[in-house]
């Protein structure tokens, strides 16, 4: 039988508050146990929860920025279960109404356009956190410690439409979702400490049924290299318990990536089972258009809308901006570097930041915020380049150099210091083409025989005896002359 795959994700993202959603208290990561946790936190009589109007401006940031409607006025609830580190046996999320809704997403999947609708983004506060390790008892045995440094850490839970049908294009969505709220600076996106989670809910039907299959949800999944695999994994026990006769159970899975494996949790709940009502404590959200308009107002130029800028300005292909729009940073850099070459040099930029700089900063596993080359360096060394100082394959030598700090990182002093400068004198090239024409008869015969290959051997001779200085443009046009006379 053909089976076609339903996924949907839902994504956790911490916004980027200082303080929390409901008190004051700090959102720092890696703080000792239960120093980040005041009264509210803990759910102490008599505490009250105020809403923290920051993770409110986040939240209508994302709303505009997929082209969803943000709510006028959305409505916290309490949903009610109980966990150890879950001091109020209650989470206050939003239900009903949300903060956002619909919205959609759209980014290229093996260089298809694909395009994904959202149903909903809401704000909730994030759980404590159970620590199972490192906390013997009082006779040395094994005991759980409850840290609630978490406990009110705001969260944006953006949840998707079931419209994925394979772990690839779920990675490009939770990819593309990532790099937005990272470039809004509503989030910092760093997974390994929990910023930036996905839930998978997954599920498969025969090929061509309308209905949806039973779903599992594999829960709080923080790379996207485990998500694939989750996904992958899960799809295929789905697909052997069904082709062995039996039934996919709704449940909450965890993916195990030591053994690459997903394994039972417990149940699924539905909706019912959590007994949302309004919190009584927190009156409804209203948001007016001032306030989304201020908002919009402080919005950053938008990736899709800056790579068309850039598209149009300085006619780089679309290959060109994925790369130097990936993040505000390289965006950033790339302006700086364009804004102080000729107009007509944007693809000169592009291609040395797509190529060099990005290769550079790979390899030394570096963040373009801290490249050693700054954008200022980078773009005298581009016009050392268009005014024929130097060749395209010196300048590599002199970026190198900067790479290093040789002479503080300045492309003039590098070029100065090691005597760089490119050869335009035509006289003095005539005279080395006619001192390798004259060493290389056997060579000459050969191009002139009709081996086109031989030429490119006699430019490399000339660039040898001008230590790779001479001007390539003219050597080839030198060459020409006296080959084709």
């Amino acid at each position: 039988m053909n089976w076609e795959v339903v996924i949907g994700l839902e994504a956790h993202v911490q916004l980027s508050t200082a303080s929390k959603i409901f008190s004051g208290s700090p959102t720092l990561f890696g703080s000792a146990p239960n120093t980040q946790a005041n009264a509210v936190d803990m759910a102490l009589p008599g505490s009250l929860p105020v809403l923290n109007r920051g993770a409110v401006e986040r939240a209508i940031q994302f709303g505009l920025a997929i082209g969803a409607d943000v709510s006028p006025r959305s409505i916290f609830a309490r949903k009610n279960y109980f966990y150890p580190d879950l001091p109020k046996n209650y989470q206050i999320s939003q239900f009903e109404i949300p903060v956002v809704l619909g919205g959609s997403l759209s980014f290229s999947v093996d260089g298809q356009p694909t395009t994904i609708n959202l149903t909903r983004a809401h704000l909730e506060e994030d759980a404590g956190k159970s620590l199972h390790d490192n906390f013997p008892g009082p006779h040395g045995e094994a005991s759980t410690g409850i840290d609630l440094n978490r406990s009110g850490t705001p969260l944006l839970e953006i949840v998707s439409e079931p419209e994925m049908r394979s772990a690839a294009q779920a990675v490009a969505y939770a990819r593309a979702l990532h790099n937005l709220v990272v470039w809004l600076g509503i989030c910092d996106g760093n997974m390994q400490e929990g910023s930036f989670r996905i839930d998978a809910n997954v599920s498969v039907r025969p090929l061509g049924q309308k209905e949806f299959g039973t779903r599992t949800e594999t829960k709080n999944v923080n790379s996207f290299r485990f998500l694939e695999r989750a996904i992958l994994f899960e799809v295929q026990r789905q697909i052997e318990v069904i082709e062995d006769g039996g039934k996919v159970i709704q449940e909450t899975r965890l993916y195990d990536s030591d053994r690459d494996e997903t394994r039972s949790m417990r149940s699924k709940e539905d909706a019912h089972d959590y007994r949302y009502f309004p919190d009584p404590d927190l009156p409804p959200l209203i948001i007016s258009p001032e306030w989304v308009a201020e908002v919009q107002a402080n919005m950053p130029e938008l990736p899709q809308q800056l790579s068309e800028r850039f598209a149009q300005t300085y006619g780089l292909t679309e290959v060109d901006t994925l790369q130097i729009c990936h993040n505000r940073e390289t965006a950033a850099y790339f302006e700086v570097v364009v804004s102080k070459l000729p107009t007509n040099q944007g693809k000169l930029a592009a291609n040395w930041l797509n190529g060099e700089v990005l290769a550079a900063l790979n390899r030394d596993n570096l963040d373009i915020d801290v490249c050693p080359v700054k954008a200022e360096q980078l773009a005298a060394l581009l016009n050392r380049i268009v005014d024929n100082t130097l060749s395209n394959k010196i300048a590599r030598e002199v970026f190198a150099a900067m790479w290093v700090g040789e002479s503080g990182g300045e492309p003039d002093s590098i070029i100065e210091a090691k005597g760089l400068k490119q050869i335009n004198d035509s006289g003095a090239i005539d005279t080395m083409v006619d001192g390798v024409l004259a060493a290389h008869p056997a060579i000459v015969e050969e191009y002139r025989a009709g081996k086109q290959k031989a030429f490119n051997s006699l430019v490399g001779q000339v660039m040898k005896v001008a230590q790779g200085k001479a001007n390539p443009q003219q050597v080839n046009e030198a060459l020409k002359r006296r080959l084709d006379c």
